[in-house]
């Protein structure tokens, strides 16, 4: 099973947690993951993935406009995969929940599947994706990836 991490990041911050949340998708057997900016998508891979993950940073309290971009103007096939976002702020309250509903609306639009946990599998919650500040403390680095672990098994619960 293929999942595809894409992210936006200007400074590094939402890289890193776009590789911790590889780090927990790889731990699920029969997962093959990348993470790819969205200046260097390997669209093949993209397009076979059945689970896309999509992060950026916060910018004026919302979603990058690079990832706003991507979401309005891609080409690839997401509809019928399942589909999660996280992002990165400078600080609480910076805007990153406003920036993962902003991704979640452009994943819904594309007919994607999107899915978090939520409460539903107790702490970490993840109610509408990971988020961290800057790169991320340890339990924010542990939080994305948990998330990474879900996202990866409910991809296998639904495509395997």
């Amino acid at each position: 099973m293929k999942i595809a991490i894409l992210y936006h990041s200007e400074t590094g911050n939402t890289a890193k947690i776009a590789e911790f949340i590889a780090e927990g998708a790889q731990s699920v057997n029969e997962t093959d993951v990348k993470t790819m900016s969205l200046d260097a998508i390997d669209a093949e891979f993209a397009t076979q993935a059945q689970c896309l993950i999509f992060g950026c940073p916060t910018y004026a309290a919302s979603v990058s406009w690079q990832m706003k971009k991507f979401l309005d103007t891609t080409n690839l096939k997401l509809a019928d995969k399942l589909g999660g976002v996280f992002a990165t702020g400078d600080y609480l309250g910076g805007g990153t929940e406003v920036a993962e509903l902003c991704m979640i609306a452009g994943l819904l639009v594309r007919g994607m599947l999107v899915y978090s946990a939520g409460f539903t599998r107790g702490n970490p919650l993840t109610h509408f994706g990971a988020v961290a500040i800057k790169s991320g403390d340890e339990p924010q680095r542990e939080r994305a990836k948990i998330f990474g672990q879900r996202m990866a098994q409910k991809a296998k619960e639904l495509f395997m």
